[in-house]
């Protein structure tokens, strides 16, 4: 059964940072590409960024330069540095896992990144 699990979502102040961890179980770890994704409420969801299995890395617009992707095959996780957070920041993020195959598509159930001051 496959499984990926955030957490480290939390409310923080405009300008403060979160760390996001997305562990994943049920999968090899290593041959999926990874991603973030957030949803605001009223809003589509979106791709906040993206690493591959060969560590390229890619970024929405709206984060570059505040936000840092990354990924531990040892340890099956996959994180999300977020820095200079804004209140437009504030979504449910969700960790997605793509497999090499259409089908092999996972997604973790979410957790809630609050900037408020």
């Amino acid at each position: 059964q496959v499984q990926l699990v955030e957490s480290g979502g939390g409310l923080v102040q405009p300008g403060g940072s979160l760390r996001l961890s997305c562990a994943a179980s049920g999968i090899i770890f290593s041959t999926y590409a990874m991603g973030w994704y957030r949803q605001a409420p009223g809003k589509q969801r979106e791709l906040v960024a993206s690493i591959t299995r060969n560590y390229f890395t890619n970024y929405a617009d709206s984060v570059k330069g505040r936000f840092t992707i990354s990924r531990d095959n040892a340890k099956n996780t996959a994180y999300l540095q977020m820095n200079s957070l804004e209140p437009e920041d504030t979504a449910v993020y969700y960790c997605n896992a793509q497999g090499r195959v259409p089908g092999n598509n996972y997604w973790g159930q979410g957790t809630q990144v609050t900037v408020s001051s």
